[in-house]
This record gives C-alpha cells, sequence and structure tokens, in this order.
C-alpha cells in the first residue's frame, strides 16, 4: 500500500463485453461496500484508455468486476501486471484456462473431476447438420453468463440455427439432465451448496432477471453430495490455479446419485451483487457483503 492515509481501490467495471450491464452493477456495489468498508473506491468504466487511467490514479489495488471476454479472460489480468498494479481474483492463466471452456475442462479431466462429453465445431457445421446425438447444448467456448446456449432436445429433427453473433467456432457437449448446483471457493475454503430452481434453463434472463430463478441456501442434497460438490469446487479451484474468490457449477442427476454429478464450467469473476450466488453463499457462511470486498482486496494486497 502506498503512504496516503486511505487505500485507494479502482473498482473495474463495464467494459466491452456482452455482460456490461452485469458487470456495471457488479462495479457499483462492490465500490458502495469497499467505501462502507473504508477504503477510497473508484469507479472505472474499462475502456480503451483504461491503462492511462490507471497510470494516472495510481491506485492501490485493482478490484476486478469486469465479466466476460477481456475482463476475465487473461486480458485485464496481464495489463495489471504490466503495471504493477494488485488486483483481486484469479492471475493471467487461471482466468484465461476458465475462460475457455474446453482448455478448462481437459484440466478437470487431468484432476479425476466428472465432466461431460464436448467437442468444438464450427458454427456452419454445427447449423448444417446434428454433430453429436440429441439432446446436447450448444455454447460458445468463451463466453459466461449462459450467453448465447442453444438446448437441442432429444428427438429433434433438425440441429440449431445458431445467431450470426455467435463465435466462428462453438462447444457443443452432451445435456447433463437435473438440478443446478453451485458452490463457491473463497481462498482455500468451499464454502456451502446453493441448488438454483428455475421454471426451465438457467439462462441469461434467470440469472438476472427478478423472479428468474430462485436460491435455496444451503442446499437440500444428500450429504455424500453436499461433501462432493466442496471438495470438487476446491479441487477445480487449484487445478486452474485460481486465487481470491471463484464459483464452481454442477448438474447432478439424482436418479444416479453421486455418480449423476458432473462440473459444468468454473467462474472466476462470479457475480458480485449482495445478492449473487457467491457472495450469498458468504453470507451464509457470516460473511458479509463489505467484509467480502474487504477480504477481496486485501488478499490481492498480499501479493502473488
Amino acid at each position: 500500500m502506498s503512504g496516503r492515509t486511505g487505500p485507494r481501490v479502482a473498482v473495474l467495471m463495464g467494459g466491452p463485453s456482452a455482460e456490461r450491464e452485469v458487470s456495471l452493477s457488479s462495479g457499483r456495489q462492490c465500490a458502495a461496500a469497499l467505501r462502507e468498508a473504508g477504503f477510497e473506491a473508484l469507479e472505472v468504466d474499462a475502456g480503451p484508455d483504461l491503462a492511462q487511467r490507471l497510470v494516472e490514479m495510481r491506485p492501490d489495488v485493482a478490484f476486478n468486476a469486469l465479466h466476460g471476454r477481456w475482463g476475465e479472460d487473461g486480458c485485464v489480468q496481464g495489463l495489471l501486471e504490466w503495471l504493477k498494479v494488485p488486483y483481486t481474483h484469479s492471475g493471467v492463466l487461471a482466468s484465461a484456462l476458465a475462460m475457455d471452456k474446453a482448455r478448462a475442462k481437459d484440466v478437470f479431466a487431468a484432476a479425476g473431476l466428472p465432466v461431460v462429453r464436448s467437442v468444438l465445431a464450427r458454427r456452419d457445421e454445427v447449423c448444417a447438420r446434428h454433430v453429436m446425438a440429441p439432446p446436447y447444448v450448444v455454447k460458445p467456448n468463451n463466453e459466461g453468463s449462459s450467453v448465447g446456449v442453444y438446448i437441442v432436445p432429444e428427438g429433434a429433427n433438425r440441429p440449431p440455427q445458431l445467431a450470426a453473433s455467435m463465435p466462428d467456432t462453438v462447444m457443443v457437449e452432451t445435456y447433463a439432465p437435473g438440478r443446478e448446483l453451485t458452490t463457491a471457493v473463497l481462498g482455500d475454503r468451499a464454502l456451502t451448496v446453493t441448488d438454483i430452481i428455475t421454471d426451465g434453463w438457467y439462462d441469461y434472463d434467470a440469472k438476472y432477471a427478478p423472479g428468474g430463478s430462485r436460491h435455496e441456501v444451503p442446499a437440500k442434497v444428500p450429504r455424500e453430495v453436499f461433501d462432493a460438490c466442496l471438495d470438487m469446487a476446491l479441487r477445480a479451484h487449484e487445478a486452474l490455479g485460481c486465487r481470491g474468490l471463484s464459483r464452481t457449477d454442477f448438474r447432478w442427476d439424482e436418479s444416479k446419485g453421486l455418480k449423476g454429478l458432473v462440473i459444468l464450467e468454473i467462474n472466476t469473476q462470479p457475480g458480485m451483487t449482495p445478492t449473487s450466488l457467491a457472495p450469498e453463499q458468504a453470507a451464509a457462511a457470516g460473511i458479509d457483503f463489505p467484509a467480502l470486498c474487504r477480504w477481496l482486496v486485501e488478499d490481492a494486497s498480499c501479493g502473488r
């Protein structure tokens, strides 16, 4: 930290990704929580002039509240490394691996963690034919928040007609039926398990629209499944080399017991509003939102 009376934190938010609005919401609420916790929090809408603004601002720490590409894929982390500004959440490599769903799944599989079968395919190929037997899911390989997800049901006669905004290469993975569970890891501690209950697929609207989903914390699942989520989330966090806060998402097919639990993906920049999944789990563990934001800044300040 510098010699200023109050630690100065640049809260990075917004940015150019498809998740800009979510990031702005996260960033504003993190900045308010940090002020409540005694920090000088400066809200920074991250654009092409970010490096210049940070040089002029001279923050002690950057609080990374960016979501999506550029903000959580290792790019802004590399910029902060170059500027020698400590920052919250995961570093360059873990961020890049987690954002690349195919490579992250390779790491999980190598660590003995259960994942569903998937392939990378060209968008035009996916639109022309079934690249695997339905049911399956098509999604960008490097987006979050369920942006651009297509579900192809069992018995579908036609392949999905993907939007032109989808990338040239997409991930196609076997559909995993069952309940949506998630576990946040803070440092070296898996917090708890949340059961995400929706009327349908847990898509972008279900995540962020009022009433789109409800969260049962802690999840009412068998103890062995609950403990397996905690164990797998921590192992996934460590396998990718994550730091700070992460959240691992699962699907659980009750009909198969423990064998029905699979990892979908890990999020190194989970939503950071007080009612988002990871802060909600922290609150259940006795860590309120200002204390969580303080912990992340202090963790970043300890150095890498």
